[in-house]
């Protein structure tokens, strides 16, 4: 009853106090540990129960199998099997269905395939794990076939599918099933597909689309559900509607950490990093414990800001204060703040001391910063460490060419050059996105080919001629060293974003927010060129890049040039 009614400490108690405990106590204090999404408390516990004299019955295997599953523990997983097919309860079709999604949600689609099989009689249940599995990982056809061949479908089939393909990032996919989900009339009586689809949305930074499923998140009365409520902050935030997002939040009755993370993770990517750090006070107030996801957030907001002694106790109180363990992104959020803040010696000392290996996008962070704060003496030392790690993204091999070229050393310059020549065929493309409300249109850096370009063309045209008459001068910095002047400010002119701010210029109605999606991080003379373009226009423009949002407004933007 305490375990139901989510009293855990003091089922946990009362549990304590029994004299003498059997299978079915044990059972309840795993179900117990389940329900309160501590999986992990499951597992502790486990090895215990042995010292009572017990051994598990059916129902405490499917309690342990599926804490293995919600924690992602494979090896504990895979023996507690192997005790499983050694009992006497080896044909329960129940603990099979727990093993079948334990096995799919930690990626295993073919072992849970084989348990799947040895099922006798199979049920929804485990037919909505195996698809799930094949979903989550990429094998479609297959999850598409297991659905098809099922002889009534219901919604939580439809679920375990568009779940499984968000997870996997077949976000589109996802869409479509949804779509096939409401002609198909199917009663939504389960939230949690709906908290799926806005979290493709979220992805696909599908704003007009996210708004639908809004609207009937309201219509069917789920807007009291905590996961669907937390989707809809974090999918706002993501499609760059920061204000609709922070009215939610303000607007929900209840709220969890994923709650308070979400807005202040939001927050900050969108350059409110004061707002974040006391949505944090207030976070803590509220009684609740920050996670790993809540300080990449928080030491994110001080390094866009430069509050480096905030970021440092921040770090500092995630491990003393809430024993967190640090992992690759904190630190890399640390060194981020100090390259930022020209605190470049306390960033190369934490480059060479954290226990994780430095990987190439962090030490050409670093590199970027000395190039940033003109530290060219350090700039060539960590250069020298990113060309013996052998860089694979041109983007880095330009910024090291350049760097070399700052300091004469031609010879590492044409290494370069010729790595380049051979990565060239493997850089990934930039494009920007642009949403118009009824289409959503795409341009490619570079391309020859995309709606109204002639017209786009004259526009950008136009947009230089002011702009240099306002004292803009092309920043070529992050182009080639050894290009002519015309071929570099020829390049930059034609970048993806360019192209989809002047579409949405002439495309969308005077006064509307202009709303672009790029995959790349957008480069500093693009960054430029659109601070003006805001100006000459008088229009709000966002763009959502691959690290954050910039909000364009009058001729500055929400980053403060600090990004």
């Amino acid at each position: 009853m305490y375990g139901k009614c989510g009293l855990l400490d003091d089922a946990l108690q009362l549990f304590d106090e029994m004299p003498q405990r059997d299978l079915a106590s044990w059972a309840s204090v795993f179900t117990a540990h389940n329900e309160a999404n501590q999986p992990q408390n499951t597992l502790f516990l486990f090895p215990n129960m042995f010292l009572d004299g017990l051994w598990p019955d059916h129902f405490v295997f499917a309690s342990v199998v599926k804490a293995c599953a919600n924690s992602g523990a494979l090896r504990v997983g895979k023996q507690v099997h192997c005790q499983f097919l050694k009992s006497v309860f080896s044909v329960d079709d129940v603990v099979k269905s727990s093993l079948v999604d334990m096995y799919a949600k930690c990626g295993l689609p073919d072992n849970a395939k084989s348990v799947f099989d040895s099922i006798l009689v199979k049920n929804l249940i485990c037919s909505s794990a195996m698809i799930s599995g094949y979903a989550r990982c990429g094998r479609k056809n297959e999850a598409f076939a297991l659905l098809g061949n099922l002889p009534e479908k219901n919604l939580q089939c439809w679920t375990a599918l568009i779940s499984g393909f968000v997870q996997n990032g077949n976000w589109i996919d996802a869409v479509d099933v949804f779509l096939e989900v409401r002609r198909e009339g199917v009663d939504m009586r389960d939230p949690f597909i709906l908290s799926s689809i806005v979290g493709a949305c979220a992805s696909l930074a599908a704003l007009q689309l996210g708004k639908q499923i809004h609207r009937l998140v309201l219509g069917l009365g789920y807007e009291c559900s905590l996961f669907v409520s937390n989707a809809l902050v974090d999918m706002y935030a993501k499609c760059s509607d920061i204000v609709e997002a922070k009215r939610i939040f303000d607007s929900m009755l209840t709220r969890d950490v994923v709650s308070w993370t979400s807005i202040i993770v939001g927050m900050a990517q969108h350059g409110q990093a004061i707002e974040a750090l006391l949505l944090y006070d207030d976070m803590i107030l509220a009684g609740l414990k920050p996670n790993e996801v809540t300080f990449v957030g928080l030491i994110y907001s001080c390094s866009h800001v430069g509050l480096v002694n905030k970021g440092k106790n921040l770090f500092k109180s995630m491990i003393e204060d809430y024993k967190l363990s640090p992992s690759l992104q904190h630190y890399t959020c640390l060194l981020d703040l100090f390259s930022r803040s020209g605190h470049l010696e306390d960033a190369e000392n934490l480059l060479n001391t954290m226990p994780f290996q430095p990987d190439e996008a962090v030490w050409a962070a670093l590199l970027s910063a000395c190039k940033q704060h003109g530290n060219t003496e350090m700039g060539v030392r960590v250069a020298n460490r990113l060309l013996l790690l052998g860089p694979k993204d041109p983007s880095t091999c330009i910024l090291l060419s350049n760097t070399y070229a700052g300091a004469a050393l031609w010879d590492n310059v044409s290494k370069l050059r010729k790595q380049l020549a051979n990565l060239e065929v493997r850089k990934e493309p930039g494009y920007s996105s642009i949403d118009s409300g009824k289409e959503t249109t795409t341009f490619y850096a570079g391309e020859a080919l995309y709606p109204m370009k002639d017209a786009i063309f004259s526009l950008l045209k136009e947009f230089d001629s002011e702009m240099r008459k306002r004292g803009y001068i092309p920043d070529t910095t992050f182009v080639l060293h050894d290009m002519e002047q015309q071929e570099k400010e020829r390049q930059l002119f034609w970048h993806s974003e360019r192209l989809a701010v002047a579409y949405g210029i002439l495309r969308t109605v005077p006064g509307s927010v202009i709303r672009v999606v790029k995959n790349l991080r957008i480069c500093g003379d693009c960054h430029t060129v659109i601070k003006f373009i805001s100006s000459i226009t008088n229009r709000k423009i966002v763009i959502r890049d691959a690290n954050r949002f910039h909000h364009f407004n009058e001729g500055t933007c929400s980053c403060n040039d600090f990004w």
